[in-house]
């Protein structure tokens, strides 16, 4: 088994032979983009855009037993079809219906597998479909991307498969990546010279286990994935850590889906504004949603409980969580979170601190409208799912489960378990320490969001030229829980965060704007309700901001840049612009709009390039045919709303 496993590495990474016996092409509808697949000693597929080649022929294969599938595969049938249907979103983070529109290309091969691939007009994607019988042991699957010439690559580089998904992006070029350099985790994103991106990732990833990428060290990328892990032992209080692994990356059905890869191709407008993961996530398995609850919340840990102006001593107790409800009733917060210290131990999901009695807590909450979840470890839940109808029971609205910091088959399977679980009893739930969406909140949608990125809780380590990446990268395949929210903005020179008195890098405007420009059903107001409360009309229009949208337009957009948004809910148009470290002047065109109205604003004040608490508020009648033009300071930004 283990020779077979480096056979197969091996020849992932060969060269497809120059005498391929079969050649077919896929052309997207538009067809401005072509995916040609080779079939001969190997199978593998090229992708151009226009009169650009993008990856040059990459080889694919899938070490199934004892059986390498597409290692000199022999094709018995080709078969065409298309795609064009509409989706409607249960939980719409961007639009509230998304077209599925695609030419496929199916491969049937000897061996009872298949290979689909699919052209969009913005990507492409590929995937194996296996036909056997029983259970089958997935040893490797092989995937080269060849580039078909020298690409800037941005990465997320990561020293093991144990990782939080938190790492700073890396920027380099692919021809110097080395194949002894450290792994990147996905999404990736590839820019060619004319300035073409291409941003990769997976969905529909069930019972296997995420993939990770390495250098080939000649100009190209190469999957690998962590193995199925057999033995574990204790690791501090909240995890465990794996001794023991299989020879196998999953033991799977050997009738089903393997998960997509895809490529979601254009210009930096089309990688923010793609829904290519959620387009192949899977279908909704639940059939009452009604329940499920977007919104925002009131979060503590970020601000480390810290209120003023008060006849109570501060802290993890009831008094300070009512606090909480309050001041999210006064601006119709929907949800407060209880994070990390509500218990005795950690360990322990039902025994809590003195201080704290979470009964009292949701029934007073419910008298406010607002409902409340909690967090929890993840090992905390795995050992104890009874709590799941104990706190649903109770009323309790969701959980938050941390922690789990790798992504091998069994621990995306724990992720699919406790949504099942928690979908059962009408919890949402929050993943932190995660891996990037992956589908799996298409066919559970009580997933609401999922942390795996830098960010807020960082405090001067989230900087904003990391983050400018983020509508590009990160938050490009999915919801992303990166907590904003700061009212004590600050310069990255002025950044001195501690626990009871934390800061946000960017300014007053960026922290606004980031609640427009940032997707996310459940969207955390990270500071203190004082500070809150002392900047009323900021406060007013972050807690007017949805969490989900009828539509999403981009307006301005250059990965590393700049970022400007337009999103519509009902007759209401928001709209957001964020930069990094360089000033911009941005020009936006609303022709998006059917009509006119009231543009109240808040951008940069003239000092907020220094102090960056500064701010203006602004009031302004625009149509259809206004183009506006914005300026933002050095890590600043801009945020709206049309009435």
């Amino acid at each position: 088994m283990r020779k077979l496993f480096l056979n197969l590495a091996i020849l992932a990474m060969m060269p497809l032979s120059m005498m391929a016996q079969k050649a077919l092409t896929l052309t997207s509808p538009n067809g401005d983009i072509r995916v040609n697949i080779e079939v001969g000693d190997s199978l593998a597929f090229s992708v151009e855009k226009g009169a650009e080649q993008l990856l040059s022929p990459s080889a694919i294969s899938l070490q199934n037993g004892k059986k390498l599938l597409g290692i000199k595969p022999r094709l018995r049938q080709a078969k065409r079809s298309t795609i064009n249907e509409q989706i409607k979103n249960l939980v719409p983070l961007k639009n509230a219906v998304t077209p599925n529109v695609a030419n496929v290309l199916t491969l049937k091969f000897a061996d009872n597998y298949d290979v689909e691939f699919r052209a969009y007009d913005n990507g492409m994607a590929y995937r194996f479909i296996l036909k056997g019988k029983g259970t089958t042991d997935i040893i490797n699957e092989g995937m080269t991307l060849n580039l078909a010439q020298d690409m800037t690559a941005h990465l997320s580089q990561c020293g093991s498969f144990m990782t939080s998904y938190e790492e700073e992006y890396s920027h380099l070029q692919t021809s110097t990546y080395k194949a002894d350099d450290k792994m990147t985790h996905l999404p990736i994103l590839l820019e060619s010279p004319s300035g073409t991106k291409l941003l990769f990732s997976e969905s529909d990833l069930r019972d296997y286990p995420n993939m990770f990428l390495k250098s080939t060290g000649n100009n190209g990328l190469t999957a690998l994935f962590p193995r199925s892990p057999e033995k574990w032992e204790p690791w501090g209080d909240r995890s465990e850590k794996i001794t023991q692994e299989g020879n196998y990356i999953a033991r799977t059905s050997a009738n089903r889906s393997l998960p997509w890869r895809f490529l979601v191709i254009g210009d930096d407008a089309t990688i923010a504004a793609n829904e290519m993961e959620r387009i192949l996530g899977g279908k909704s398995q639940l059939n009452d949603v009604s329940w499920i609850r977007p919104g925002k919340v009131s979060w503590d840990w970020w601000n480390h409980w810290t209120v003023w102006d008060v006849d109570f001593v501060t802290g993890i107790n009831n008094q300070t969580y009512k606090y909480f409800i309050d001041f999210s009733a006064k601006y119709g917060i929907e949800y407060i979170l209880l994070d990390e210290g509500w218990n005795k131990d950690v360990r322990n999901p039902f025994v809590t601190i003195d201080d704290i009695d979470v009964k009292e807590l949701v029934d007073y909450g419910r008298e406010k409208g607002v409902g409340v979840f909690l967090w929890l470890s993840w090992l905390t839940v795995e050992q104890n799912m009874d709590l799941i109808p104990y706190y649903a029971k109770m009323g309790v609205k969701g959980l938050k489960v941390d922690f789990m910091d790798h992504s091998d088959q069994w621990m995306v399977n724990f992720y699919e378990r406790v949504a099942k679980a928690c979908a059962d009893n009408k919890l949402m739930v929050d993943f932190h320490g995660s891996f990037k969406p992956s589908g799996l909140e298409m066919r559970y949608p009580n997933i609401i969001s999922y942390e795996g990125v830098r960010g807020m809780e960082n405090n001067q380590w989230c900087r904003t030229e990391n983050t400018i990446w983020q509508p590009f990268m990160r938050n490009a395949v999915g919801g992303m829980d990166f907590t904003p929210g700061s009212m004590q903005s600050a310069q990255p020179e002025d950044n001195h965060s501690s626990g009871s008195l934390p800061q946000g890098t960017g300014t007053r405007a960026y922290q606004m704007a980031m609640y427009v420009v940032f997707e996310s059903a459940f969207q955390m107001l990270a500071d203190s309700p004082t500070r809150y409360l002392r900047e009323d009309e900021c406060t007013r229009f972050i807690a007017s901001v949805p969490t989900t949208w009828d539509e999403t337009r981009v307006l301005a957009a250059k990965a590393g840049s700049y970022y400007a948004v337009a999103k519509r809910k009902g007759n209401k148009w928001y709209l957001g612009a964020i930069t990094a470290n360089d000033a911009q002047e941005l020009t936006l065109n609303l022709d998006f709009l059917k009509t006119g109205g009231q543009l109240t604003s808040f951008e940069d004040g003239k000092n907020a390039y220094r102090i960056a608490v500064d701010y203006k508020k602004r009031q302004q009648p625009v149509s259809p045919a206004t183009t506006m033009t914005i300026k933002l300071v050095r890590n600043g930004g801009w945020c709206g709303v049309i009435e």
